[in-house]
């Protein structure tokens, strides 16, 4: 597994990170291939010390973020987060990691508006294979997200958004050539 760690406002000492190492390591042994771990060490305000882990693996994103009062227990916290989310859809991620899935960059449109018109902040790029909409609903609850994009699994390449309402149930969003 490789780690690609990140501090933001933390001093964090070489014991922490060979302890995460050790610790999110042990993911390993639930994953099949090279898998990269996504570490970032923050303090909060008044003695918080933060934690998140972000785990990339065979086209899955698995994500935990946790908060205590010391940074040992929030990376035992966040890496028994990621265990609970993997047990729990067990079954399910079985049939999703699938061999074959294509492989798509979604790139960013060219057309730039007019000067102070928008203020973009950030820029995401990422890849999208083709999936189910119950797949994609179990990857944006993996990721804690509101909504996910996604490319489905037909044969017409139609890119669709699944999001979660307000009532607690799950809204699709599908393009249409009209």
């Amino acid at each position: 597994m490789k780690f690609v760690y990140t501090e933001k406002k933390a001093d964090v000492p070489a014991e922490l990170h060979a302890y995460a190492e050790k610790k999110i390591g042990k993911l390993e042994r639930l994953f099949r291939g090279e898998s990269t771990a996504y570490v970032t060490f923050s303090n909060k305000q008044r003695g918080i010390e933060k934690v998140e882990v972000t785990v990339r693996n065979n086209g899955l994103i698995y994500r935990a973020s946790e908060s205590t009062s010391d940074m040992f227990a929030s990376v035992d916290a966040a890496v028994s987060a990621i265990e609970r989310q993997i047990a729990k859809n067990k079954t399910r991620l079985a049939k999703r990691l699938r061999e074959g899935a294509v492989e798509q960059e979604l790139s960013a449109p060219t057309d730039e508006p007019e000067e102070n018109e928008f203020d973009v902040v950030r820029t995401k790029r990422f890849s999208i294979k083709p999936m189910s909409v119950e797949e994609a609903i179990l990857q944006m609850n993996l990721l804690e997200h509101e909504f996910f994009v996604f490319k489905k699994d037909s044969e017409d390449g139609a890119f669709s958004i699944v999001y979660k309402r307000k009532d607690g149930g799950y809204g699709l969003i599908e393009s249409s050539e009209e």
